[in-house]
């Protein structure tokens, strides 16, 4: 496997991401952004805590146009932030449901407003808004004559395309989450749950060098199975089934996301056939994956080869999406997305299809994309379904 990566990021890597965000604040005539997210405020300030977990206390972060960022959070958070590069924290004692950090807020946001008198919030797709809906009610009724305008674009775009030391953390969770794969039909028995077998692969997974499980799920069924979301269950894996597991593993608070299928016993012509038509579509995606080529082109590379494979539906919408500090970010690889794609950029590559009524076939892969060209970061699957006997 690849070499551990330091963990954190130098203080360029932050001032790196400032102003390429305030350079767009600037063209959007932004005075300021307001962040409440886990993962936009860790990205600009470094600030990491499993804290987040507890909803009790919303957590603020201001992107000035022209300074660095200030942070008004819970005191309880004080001396975490204190080890970031950030050095303007101004607290409130939380909980504190009358006044959540509002008025400390408000006083802050209206002290940046001096060129553009606008406030950026994220407010479109994927966006969500950590905090009470009636303290930010309260927060832009005390905001008379300033504009709200929404941040979604730049913010995204920003993440987007990740900087070499981002992709080495990549590289690095895709590279152990492979290796543990290729151990797994080692691991896999007949005659136990989905769970049984998916906690093995995770105590696997840990002995490896994964730090965390945010998201692994898995599906079987006779001859195939019906959905990717759901799992892991109960149900007692049996010769006949097949089997896939999709798991996004963290380290340092970068993902992977990839998935994995095998057959027990043996394996349907069907089942087989719907497995290489998703693999050569995965081939066909990767293809696609040029600099200067839209997210769009990838998803019609590989829908072509299923539409030509026999697919008969498609029941989850996209065939892939960016990946980084989240599970899923922007962009997906739909028919209308149309993002283009630039180097740095990481993406899956994600074609499915319904080969038989009520069956899918799911096959997932990881690709950083380059000006040489995309590079696979998850080891690719075997081209044949594996048969676990």
């Amino acid at each position: 496997m690849l070499e551990v990566p330091k963990r954190g990021f130098e203080k360029a890597e932050y001032e790196r991401r400032l102003g390429k965000i305030q350079k767009l604040m600037f063209d959007e005539q932004m005075d300021a952004i307001l962040l409440t997210t886990q993962v936009d405020i860790e990205y600009y300030t470094g600030f990491k805590t499993q804290f987040f977990e507890s909803p009790t206390r919303p957590w603020f972060v201001l992107i000035p146009l022209d300074e660095k960022p200030k942070a008004i959070i819970p005191v309880i958070g004080e001396s975490g932030m204190r080890d970031t590069w950030v050095e303007d924290i101004q607290t409130w004692t939380s909980p504190n449901p009358e006044d959540e950090g509002i008025s400390l807020l408000t006083l802050n946001i209206k002290a940046l407003m001096k060129r553009f008198k606008t406030l950026g919030i994220p407010q479109g797709h994927e966006s969500n808004l950590r905090m009470p809906l009636g303290d930010y009610n309260k927060l832009i009724s005390n905001l008379d004559g300033i504009n709200i305008k929404d941040a979604t674009k730049i913010l995204r775009y920003v993440r987007y395309v990740k900087s070499p030391a981002e992709i080495e953390k990549i590289k690095y969770i895709c590279d152990v989450a492979s290796q543990g794969f290729e151990d797994l039909p080692s691991l896999l028995k007949v005659g136990e749950s989905e769970r049984a077998n998916c906690q093995r692969f995770k105590n696997h997974l840990l002995s490896l060098g994964v730090d965390d499980f945010p998201y692994l799920i898995s599906g079987s069924g006779q001859g195939g199975y019906g959905s990717i979301i759901m799992g892991p269950s109960e149900r007692i894996l049996e010769n006949g089934d097949i089997f896939i597991i999709d798991t996004g593993c963290v380290f340092d608070s970068y993902f992977c996301d990839f998935d994995r299928n095998y057959a027990f016993g043996y394996a349907s012509d069907e089942a087989k056939k719907a497995y290489e038509v998703v693999f050569k579509a995965t081939d066909a995606g990767f293809d696609a994956c040029k600099v200067g080529n839209t997210t769009s082109d990838v998803f019609n590379a590989m829908n072509k080869v299923m539409q030509e494979g026999g697919a008969l539906s498609n029941s989850v919408g996209r065939l892939g999406h960016g990946l980084g500090m989240q599970l899923t970010e922007w962009p997906s690889n739909t028919i209308n997305d149309n993002t283009k794609l630039e180097e740095g950029v990481v993406i899956t590559l994600e074609p499915g299809m319904e080969y038989l009524e009520g069956k899918e076939m799911v096959h997932e892969e990881n690709v950083l994309i380059t000006n040489n060209g995309p590079v696979w970061l998850s080891r690719r699957a075997s081209p044949e379904l594996p048969i676990i006997v």
